[in-house]
C-alpha cells in the first residue's frame, strides 16, 4: 500500500498546541460505497479518516460499522452536497451514471461541488472498459480513442470528460480508471457459479469474444494507489493478465467448480437464448493491456489472472 502523507506535512510539527493525531489523518471521501468502496475502506482503515456519501439512511450504520462516518447526500440533488465541499483530502467515486440518457449529471455535480472550497489533492473515477467499443479483438491501450456502441459507456465517456475537465481547470490531480469485468468469491454475483447452474449458454468458438477481468480486491488496491501515485489527466487500464475468450473462461469456471460446461451456440440463433444485456457483452472484444497501471501504480496484483482468482 503506498505510503500516506499529510498534504502539508509542516503544519504538524511537533509544537505548543499542535492538532491532536485524530486531525492530522487525511480524510478520504468515498463516493459510491459499494463492495469495492467498503474493500478500499477496509484497507485503509485506521491509517485515515474515512467519509462515505450515502443517499440511504439504511446505511449509516453498516458504513459506522466498518469505521467509515457516512455522510447523507444524493447525487441527483445538488443540495443535499454542499457538505462535501472542502471536507476531503482525496475522493474515489465510484458511483454509476443514471441508467437513462446521455450523459452523467451525476460526476458534473460531484465535480462542481468539489471546487466550492478547498480542492482536494486527488480525485479517481472509476469508469468502465466498455468506452473503448469493439475492438474487434485487438488489444486496447488507454491512448486508443473511445469508441463506445452502447447509451451505458457513453453516459461513462461524458463522466470522463467531466473529471478530466475538472482537473484541467482546478490543478487537482484527476485520474480515471477503465475496468473490466469485477470477480470475487465473497462478491454478491462475483463468479459464474449461478449463470453455470442454469445453463445459460456462450458462444461457439469462431463467434466468441475475448473478455477481460479483475478481482474486485486487486481494484480496490488499484483505487488506493491511484490516490496517491497516479499521474495528474492520467488514464489507465486496471486489468489482471487473463487472455481468454468469454466461452474459454466460463469452460475454466465449469471445471474448477465440478460443473457442466455451458453450451455453446452460434451467434446467429444466440438471440433465442440470451438476454439483450448478454447479447450485448458478447457484441465487443477487446484485449485491454494493464502495463501503465504496473509501471507508475507500481500494482502487483494478488490475482494476476482469474485461475488463482477463481
Amino acid at each position: 500500500m503506498p505510503s500516506i502523507q499529510s498534504p502539508h506535512p509542516h503544519l504538524y510539527a511537533t509544537r505548543p498546541g499542535a492538532l491532536p493525531a485524530r486531525f492530522r489523518r487525511q480524510r478520504i471521501l468515498i463516493v459510491g460505497c459499494g463492495d469495492v468502496g467498503l474493500r478500499v475502506a477496509a484497507r485503509l482503515k485506521g491509517r485515515v479518516q474515512l467519509l462515505a456519501l450515502t443517499s440511504s439512511a439504511d446505511r449509516t450504520n453498516a458504513l459506522r460499522a466498518a469505521g467509515i462516518t457516512p455522510l447523507l447526500g444524493n447525487l441527483d440533488e445538488s443540495a443535499t452536497l454542499r457538505r462535501l465541499a472542502g471536507l476531503a483530502h482525496r475522493v474515489v467515486h465510484l458511483a454509476p451514471p443514471p441508467s437513462e440518457g446521455w450523459g452523467d449529471p451525476r460526476t458534473l455535480a460531484l465535480t462542481r461541488l468539489l471546487r466550492l472550497r478547498s480542492l482536494p489533492v486527488a480525485l479517481v473515477y472509476g469508469s468502465t472498459s466498455g468506452v473503448y467499443g469493439d475492438c474487434q479483438g485487438d488489444f486496447a491501450i488507454e491512448t486508443r480513442a473511445t469508441c463506445a456502441d452502447t447509451p451505458r459507456a457513453k453516459r461513462r465517456i461524458d463522466a470522463e470528460n467531466s473529471v478530466r475537465f475538472f482537473g484541467r481547470a482546478s490543478g487537482v490531480r484527476s485520474s480515471i480508471l477503465r475496468i473490466p469485468g469485477i470477480y470475487a468469491r465473497d462478491r454478491v454475483g462475483g463468479t459464474p457459479h449461478a449463470r453455470l447452474l442454469k445453463g445459460t449458454p456462450v458462444l461457439q468458438a469462431e463467434d466468441d469474444v475475448y473478455t477481460n477481468h479483475i478481482h474486485a480486491a486487486d481494484l480496490a488496491r488499484a483505487c488506493i494507489a491511484a490516490l496517491w501515485r497516479a499521474k495528474p489527466q492520467r488514464i489507465y487500464n486496471v486489468n489482471d493478465d487473463t487472455c481468454l475468450k468469454m466461452g474459454d473462461y466460463f469452460d475454466l469456471a465449469a471445471d474448477k467448480y465440478g460443473l457442466p460446461r455451458p453450451p455453446r451456440v452460434p451467434r446467429s440463433t444466440a438471440s433465442q437464448h440470451l438476454s439483450l444485456m448478454l447479447l450485448s457483452f458478447m457484441s465487443e472484444s477487446r484485449r485491454m493491456d494493464s502495463t501503465r497501471m504496473k509501471r507508475e501504480l507500481r500494482l502487483k496484483l494478488a490475482y494476476p489472472t482469474v485461475n488463482e482468482g477463481l
